[in-house]
C-alpha cells in the first residue's frame, strides 16, 4: 500500500512538472575577462499580484551555508520592457510586484571568481557554472522544468553538462526536469579537452580544462574506464544514461559528486608522478562511488535535504571503497592499498578529538565543525571521512569473519541499494517531521545485507573512546602544528575546500617503512583485541599504533 501511494505521488509530481510552464534562463558572457555571467530569466507569474524568488544558500554535498546571493548584482524585473517593483525580503530572497503579469523577466549578474568545486568561475577562456550559485528560481519550489540556453563568446566552441538536451533543440540548450536536477548538474563552457569512453553501452566523458600539454588526459580516461567497470560490477549496473568527469586543472583541489557527473579540481601536474596520479584517481573513485552511496542509496535524513545524521556512512564508507576499487581495477598495488589504509588508522589514532567526539556526532555537527575548523579542531573533533572509512574496513572484516568468508561488505551495499534505492532522493515524498530522528547503526545495514554482525557495535559510532577503562580522565596535551602555529596537525586537519576531507592524500605517503605503518603492526596493546584483514600475506591491524583498551575500535 505504501509503495502504491509513493508511486502515485511521484506520478502526480511528474505530471505537475510537465504541465507547469518552465522557467527559462539565458546565460551570456559578454565580457568573460571581467569574471561576470549575465542571466536573463523568464519566470511564470500566473497572474499573481506578486511572486517570491530565491537563490540557494548552499550546495548539496558541501555542508556549509555559502551565502551565494552575495555574488549577485543588478537584480531587476520587468514585464514587456516595463520595470516592475522588486524588493529584497531576505538575504537570498526577492519579491516582485507583477501587476498581474502572466510572466516576468528577471535580469541579474553573477560575479564568478571563486575557484572551488561548489562555486562559479568565469574568465577569458572558459566558464564553470554550478547551479546553486547561478540560478534564481521561484520560492514555491513546485516541480517544474528549468530551461537553460547558453550564448557563448565567439572563441568558445563547446559546452558540456549532465543536463538533458532541450526538446526544443539548438546548440548549448538544455532542460532540467526540476530545480533539484538543475542544481545537481554543473556546466562547463569554452574549449576543454574531451576524452570519451563507453562502459555497458553508456557514454562517459572526461572533460579537462587546462591540460596545456601537461596533464595526460588519454591515460586518465583509460584508467577511469577501469574504475567505472569495477564499480559497475560491484553495484550490478550503471544508473544513468551518460556520465561526465569534469576536471578543472588549477592549483586548487577537491571533488563534489552529482547525480550523473562529478566536478573535480587538481593540479595540471597530477599525472606527472605516481603519487600525485594515485591521489587524483582516488578522488575520482570516491566521487564516482557516490553515484550509489549518497545520490541513490542515502539515509532519509539526507533526502529531502535535512543533513542531520549518518554522514559517516555516506562519506566514510565511500572513502573506504574509493581505494578498494582502485586496487581491484589494478590501478594500485596491494602494498599501496594497505599503506593507505594504515595511514587512515594512524591518522585517526593521532587525533585527540577521537576521545571527545563520536562519529555520529561528527555527522550531526557537519555544518558547524567539518567545514569550519579552528585551532582546537584536532582536539575536539574527528573527520567522519577518516573514521567512517576505518569503520567501513572493520565492518567488511567483521562480515567476512562472521560468514567464514562467504559474504563481504560487497554483498551489503548492493543489497541495501536494491531494497532502499531505485529513485533519486529528490523524488522522496516522506513528510518532514519537526522531531529529530535518531540515526540507525551500520549494524542494521550489515545484518540486512549479509546476515552477519550479531553483536551491535554501537560504541563505534555513538560514544567517544573516553568512557572506558584506563586514564581517560587524565588531561590531554593539545596538539599544535609547529609549521602553522596554532593550526591543527596535517594528519588531522579537516579540509574545508572540498566535499572530501579525503583519503586521497593517504596514497601520497604509503611507503611501508613509515613509522606509523611499522608501529601499527608491533605496538598494539595486548589488552586491546585486534581486528585485521589478511591479503597477500600481510596483516593490517585496525586499532592503530599504541592504542589502549579504552580506544580500541572493537
Amino acid at each position: 500500500m505504501a509503495v502504491t501511494v509513493v508511486l502515485t505521488l511521484l506520478a502526480a509530481a511528474e505530471a505537475a512538472a510537465q504541465t507547469l510552464e518552465p522557467i527559462r534562463y539565458v546565460v551570456r558572457f559578454p565580457a568573460p575577462q571581467t569574471n561576470y555571467a549575465e542571466v536573463t530569466a523568464t519566470i511564470p507569474a500566473d497572474g499573481r499580484a506578486d511572486v517570491d524568488l530565491m537563490m540557494a544558500v548552499w550546495t548539496p554535498g558541501s555542508y556549509l551555508v555559502r551565502e551565494y546571493a552575495r555574488h549577485v548584482e543588478d537584480v531587476a524585473a520587468s514585464n514587456g520592457g516595463v520595470p516592475l517593483a522588486i524588493q529584497k525580503t531576505q538575504k537570498n530572497r526577492w519579491r516582485v510586484t507583477t501587476n498581474g503579469a502572466r510572466a516576468i523577466t528577471l535580469t541579474y549578474r553573477v560575479f564568478a571568481h571563486e575557484m572551488t568545486v561548489r562555486s562559479d568561475w568565469v574568465e577569458d577562456g572558459f566558464a564553470m557554472l554550478n547551479g546553486a550559485p547561478t540560478f534564481i528560481t521561484l520560492a514555491d519550489l513546485r516541480p517544474r522544468a528549468h530551461d537553460v540556453r547558453l550564448e557563448l563568446p565567439g572563441a568558445w566552441r563547446t559546452s558540456v553538462t549532465g543536463l538533458p538536451d532541450s526538446p526544443e533543440g539548438g546548440a548549448h540548450h538544455y532542460r532540467a526536469p526540476d530545480y533539484d536536477t538543475l542544481v545537481d548538474c554543473p556546466i562547463v563552457a569554452g574549449n576543454p579537452a574531451v576524452h570519451r569512453f563507453t562502459v555497458d553501452g553508456k557514454p562517459h566523458l572526461l572533460v579537462d580544462v587546462g591540460e596545456a600539454g601537461v596533464f595526460d588526459g588519454a591515460r586518465a580516461a583509460r584508467d577511469l574506464e577501469k574504475v567505472v567497470q569495477t564499480a559497475a560490477k560491484l553495484w550490478r549496473g550503471l544508473p544513468y544514461d551518460k556520465y561526465v568527469f569534469f576536471n578543472v586543472l588549477t592549483e586548487t583541489g577537491g571533488g563534489l559528486e552529482h547525480e550523473n557527473s562529478v566536478m573535480m579540481m587538481a593540479s595540471r601536474w597530477a599525472t606527472s608522478t605516481r603519487e600525485r596520479y594515485l591521489a587524483w584517481l582516488s578522488t575520482a573513485s570516491h566521487e564516482f562511488f557516490h553515484l550509489w552511496n549518497v545520490k541513490r542509496l542515502r539515509p532519509v535524513e539526507l533526502g529531502p535535504f535535512d543533513y542531520e545524521h549518518e554522514v559517516y556512512i555516506a562519506e566514510g564508507l565511500t572513502d573506504y571503497y574509493a581505494d578498494v576499487i582502485l586496487a581491484r581495477a589494478g590501478l594500485i598495488t596491494a602494498g599501496e592499498y594497505f599503506g593507505s589504509l594504515s595511514s587512515a588508522v594512524a591518522s585517526l589514532q593521532a587525533t585527540p578529538g577521537r576521545l571527545t567526539q563520536p562519529v555520529e556526532s561528527a555527522s550531526f555537527d557537519a555544518w558547524i565543525k567539518q567545514y569550519r575548523p579552528d585551532e582546537n579542531a584536532v582536539n575536539s573533533a574527528i573527520s567522519y571521512y577518516t573514521k567512517g572509512a576505518v569503520i567501513g574496513f572493520v565492518l567488511d572484516a567483521r562480515v567476512r569473519q562472521a560468514t567464514a568468508g562467504a559474504r563481504t561488505l560487497d554483498d551489503v551495499m548492493p543489497s541495501c541499494g536494491s531494497r532502499f534505492s531505485g529513485i533519486p532522493a529528490r523524488e522522496a515524498t516522506r513528510p518532514r517531521s519537526s522531531a529529530p530522528r535518531r540515526a540507525k547503526s551500520p549494524e542494521r545495514t550489515c545484518r540486512t545485507g549479509s546476515g552477519a554482525c550479531s553483536r551491535p557495535p554501537t560504541n563505534w559510532t555513538t560514544r567517544p573512546r573516553s568512557s572506558g577503562t584506563g586514564s581517560s580522565s587524565a588531561p590531554r596535551r593539545p596538539i599544535r602544528d609547529p609549521a602553522r602555529g596554532s593550526a591543527p596537525t596535517r594528519a588531522a586537519r579537516m579540509d574545508a575546500s572540498s566535499s572530501r576531507a579525503s583519503a586521497a592524500g593517504r596514497l601520497r605517503s604509503t611507503r611501508a617503512s613509515t613509522p606509523a605503518t611499522r608501529s601499527s603492526r608491533s605496538t598494539t596493546s595486548a589488552s586491546a583485541p585486534t581486528i585485521s584483514m589478511r591479503a597477500s600475506g600481510r596483516t593490517v591491524p585496525v586499532n592503530g599504533p599504541r592504542c589502549s583498551s579504552r580506544d580500541a575500535i572493537n
